[in-house]
């Protein structure tokens, strides 16, 4: 008797199929190298430890932003709201390079990280150890400034969609 409840497919199919069941914040990765800014849509992002506040992302190898967080580039964790579908459909490749900012009101910090000015959040943070698993490398990120703004109404990804999260209060009859 097969493992795979699916027949013909693999661990791994499994394992994206049991993914897409996971609803998760989307958030922008920015980063500069000189003169050139970089950002792309991601759902890998976590919290590592609040002492030192530190956060992860985990970046393809094969994508655009890996090579200056190779060499050590600061990055910003800006987390998407409700409102902001377009900008992770423009970051997830719709758009490529510097396009990617045109979507969007941005601003570089004091050391020129861009930062989306209307996120939820800004975690803009100094990276602070890496190491690589299979196809990508895991960033981390010892925060230096948070920034927020706005209700809490996060942009989420889930079964291959962008989506909002309803209201505790709408979930539960009165």
């Amino acid at each position: 008797m097969s493992a795979n409840p699916i027949p013909g497919a693999t661990l791994r199919d499994d394992m994206l199929m049991a993914m897409r069941r996971m609803a998760r914040s989307v958030a922008v990765i920015s980063c500069r190298d000189g003169e050139r800014r970089y950002s792309m849509s991601v759902t890998a992002v976590d919290s590592l430890s609040a002492d030192p506040p530190s956060l992860l992302i985990c970046i393809n190898r094969n994508s655009s932003i890996y090579p200056p967080l190779d060499a050590g580039a600061d990055f910003c964790i800006n987390l998407l709201a409700a409102d902001h579908r377009d900008i992770a459909v423009d970051c997830s490749g719709r758009l490529k390079g510097e396009e990617r900012f045109t979507s969007g009101q941005w601003d570089d910090d004091m050391l020129g990280v861009p930062c989306l000015r209307d996120a939820q959040a800004n975690l803009i943070c100094t990276q602070d150890g890496r190491f690589d698993y299979g196809t990508h490398a895991v960033f981390i990120g010892r925060l230096r400034e948070v920034r927020l703004a706005g209700e809490v109404s996060p942009l989420l990804y889930v079964d291959g969609a962008y989506t909002t999260s309803a209201p505790l209060a709408s979930l539960c009859p009165a």
